[in-house]
């Protein structure tokens, strides 16, 4: 690792790709009020755009802490001697820029892949945003870092990481976890006098959740009303491929698995969520322990958002305890058997200056030091798709066209099915149905170093999984 890059040694100098995108807008914004924290070098083929960012976010014109666009490695000492960071179009320029961890931030697999594996194979810290390069080669990554010495990591603010960190914390209290998870990207708003729910910018009908706002008693009330809260709003599309995506990386650090594999998502308010993650004997959707899940927040227009964050549902034990909590506000389910943790957030680039310092100064990833590929997100084709077709990846949650996102435990996933963001910009070289899993052999034209990283990865699944939470 290079010695007191662009600054002094408590300062932590970051090299951010995809350093035009919303993510990295957040980063950029909050290190403007960290001095500790700070960017060396920013990588996007939009380099006017990110000198345009600079501007709409204030940084100086001239001088220390400017931008400024650089094309070769004496622009990039220049940069560094003066105290300006450096704009770069070419993400193999950063192999030969000073700084301390690299932020990857492009969401594309491959690209994302090797400028992570140059950075580490040079001795740089990596924290990893780009959640599909991860979903594919964070456990080859991970191992690359231990073997350079360095920290591969997660970054805090996006859900991955601050699920682990709370699913972390909640293991290191001795509770004993049945599920974790995440809310969808957007809430569903409904709003009693007009009948209607909204969904981001989506508004439709939906009447029925009037007399859904509250689960039915009975050993399958909760079951029923969530079935019924479905349909009710079946014209929303509320599973994303980047919430399977996410549950991919954090199944690699907690041993959580889907419990389906076009998991539950169930319709849920917050104050629901030990009721509605029990274990199915009593009353709950889930049919074992250690499942990892999304569901979509059902609230009204004057309540609090989910925000985006992340919960561990727990069983409690100790009833008096948990009584006792519940009376200070906690969510214990109606049977006293379960309560739900959660942080009702997740801040993007706002929190990750604290990845970025735990990483560089203390050597502590925001995950497991060993990650395992404990699942597969696969793809199924959701129609019949001709030998030919370029499986296209595009749009703010890089859905793949033709072929819906699904999450398996590596143990159920047939050999040769291939990694979504494996497949995603390939090329199926034969028809493949309706309803089938793409595999390795259906697709050519992937990246072969994406590939190696993903074969490697897979090829260290443990024969028997190692039990990540106390036993009852």
């Amino acid at each position: 690792m290079n010695a007191e890059p662009h600054g002094t040694r408590e300062t932590v100098t970051y090299a951010l790709t995809g350093a035009r995108g919303g993510f990295a807008r957040t980063l950029l914004a909050q290190t403007r009020l960290t001095a500790d924290v700070q960017p060396a070098v920013l990588c996007d083929l939009d380099t006017e755009g990110v000198l345009a960012l600079g501007t709409e976010l204030g940084l100086p014109a001239e001088g220390p802490g400017s931008l400024t666009v650089v094309t070769d490695r004496a622009g990039l000492d220049a940069a560094r001697a003066a105290g300006r960071t450096a704009v770069v179009a070419d993400v193999a320029l950063l192999a030969e820029a000073s700084y301390d961890i690299l932020v990857e931030a492009t969401g594309n697999p491959a690209v994302g892949y090797r400028a992570a594996r140059t950075a580490l194979t040079g001795g740089r810290h990596v924290a990893m945003v780009s959640k599909e390069v991860d979903s594919v080669s964070g456990v080859e990554l991970a191992a690359l870092a231990a073997r350079h010495g360095v920290v591969y990591t997660t970054a805090t603010g996006d859900q991955p990481a601050n699920l682990i960190q709370l699913f972390t914390w909640a293991s290191g209290l001795g509770l004993d976890i049945v599920a974790i998870g995440k809310s969808s990207e957007y809430d569903l708003v409904y709003d009693p006098e007009t009948g209607t729910v909204t969904q981001l910018d989506q508004t439709v009908h939906a009447p029925a959740l009037g007399g859904l706002l509250k689960l039915a008693d009975g050993p399958d009330g909760v079951r029923t009303t969530l079935a019924a809260r479905a349909e009710a709003v079946t014209a929303l599309k509320r599973s994303a491929a980047a919430d399977y995506c996410e549950m991919a990386v954090v199944a690699t650090s907690t041993g959580f698995t889907p419990d389906v594999e076009a998991m539950h998502y169930p319709v849920a308010r917050t104050a629901e969520l030990a009721d509605v993650y029990a274990l199915r004997e009593h009353g709950g959707v889930v049919t074992r322990p250690g499942v990892v899940d999304v569901f979509s927040v059902l609230r009204l227009p004057e309540e609090a958002s989910f925000a985006g964050g992340v919960f561990v549902v727990v069983r409690t034990h100790d009833s008096i305890t948990w009584e006792t909590l519940r009376q200070k506000g906690h969510v214990v389910s109606r049977d006293g058997r379960y309560a739900c943790l959660y942080l009702p957030y997740h801040l993007m680039g706002v929190e990750t200056p604290t990845t970025l310092r735990d990483a560089v100064l203390r050597g502590i990833p925001a995950g497991s030091p060993t990650p395992t590929q404990h699942a597969v997100l696969a793809g199924r084709a959701t129609q019949d798709l001709t030998a030919g077709t370029v499986l296209t990846m595009g749009g703010h949650h890089h859905e793949v066209t033709g072929v819906a996102p699904v999450l398996l435990p590596v143990a159920d996933a047939p050999t040769g099915t291939a990694p979504l963001y494996l497949a995603a910009h390939a090329t199926l070289v034969r028809d493949v149905a309706a309803g089938a899993l793409l595999t390795l052999d259906d697709v050519s034209g992937y990246d072969p170093d994406l590939l190696a990283a993903w074969t490697a990865g897979r090829a260290a699944y443990p024969a028997t999984p190692v039990p990540t939470t106390p036993t009852p």
